[in-house]
């Protein structure tokens, strides 16, 4: 799959977006998570397949710059907005993962008129103290690694590339990423998300590993009652990386969902 990056500015040159596309079809923009997954992995490859695939980094992520200008979850919703409109899209399906499902959960409710469909995967934004998220500024790599698999380690033979992977997807630039990411979702991720949700008129599908041990599967259902309409399914044999664990179970149910 050819896959080609966009360097974007917004706002005057204070952010410099750094977004991967590829495919064709439908526009899909999909949100990567706080850590453990982003840029383009081979389940993207598979989703742009049937449709055009826009992966941007997150600002304080990768090449995407401007992350002192952002202050809360809203700057970052008006931010993934303005993104959308310098890359000429109208309306896109959204697809995120973590802290990007929180993003996409915003987006939603601020422009309904921009989101298609949506898939939620393991979002962040809502907190039960009896079932905390893992404080993943507290861990260490190995200690991620023990919360992140559905096993406590990596995929192995479920996916013998993501297990190459393993090592890289939490070491090189984690300190950078734990920067961005704390920015938004610490000390806890509630960030009022279950006052704005009745906004959203997206179709909405909640993807959960069932051994998520980083989110537990327990938020699946609390976010499809806030989101009307909303359907959830829990992935067997994956954890909070279900993405790169199962990347054809993955791939499977958002394709379904998105082509309705």
């Amino acid at each position: 799959m050819a896959v080609e990056t966009l360097i974007t500015s917004l706002r005057g040159g204070d952010f410099q977006a750094e977004v991967l596309r590829g495919g064709s079809g439908p526009p899909l923009m999909y949100l990567h998570g706080a850590i453990g997954q982003k840029g383009w992995d081979p389940f993207l490859d598979r989703l742009a397949e049937e449709f055009t695939v826009y992966a941007p980094f997150i600002p304080g992520y990768s090449g995407s710059t401007g992350l002192e200008h952002l202050d809360d979850v809203f700057d970052l919703t008006l931010y993934h907005l303005e993104l959308m409109d310098a890359l000429g899209l109208d309306w896109a399906h959204l697809v995120g993962h973590f802290l990007g499902g929180m993003i996409a959960i915003d987006i939603a409710a601020t422009a309904p008129r921009s989101v298609g469909r949506m898939v939620l995967v393991a979002p962040a934004g809502l907190w039960r103290d009896e079932a905390p998220v893992a404080d993943f500024l507290a861990l260490n790599a190995a200690e991620l690694e023990q919360v992140l698999w559905a096993d406590g380690h990596s995929p192995g033979a479920v996916d013998v590339e993501a297990a190459e992977r393993a090592p890289e997807l939490l070491l090189p630039e984690r300190v950078q990423d734990l920067t961005a990411a704390g920015k938004f979702l610490w000390p806890i991720p509630d960030r009022g998300l279950k006052r704005r949700a009745y906004r959203i008129k997206a179709p909405t599908l909640i993807l959960w590993g069932e051994q998520d041990r980083f989110a537990p599967p327990v938020y699946a259902r609390d976010f499809a009652r806030l989101i009307k309409g909303s359907e959830v399914e829990l992935m067997p044999d994956a954890g909070h990386l279900l993405m790169l664990e199962q990347p054809d179970a993955f791939t499977g149910f958002v394709s379904n969902f998105l082509k309705g």
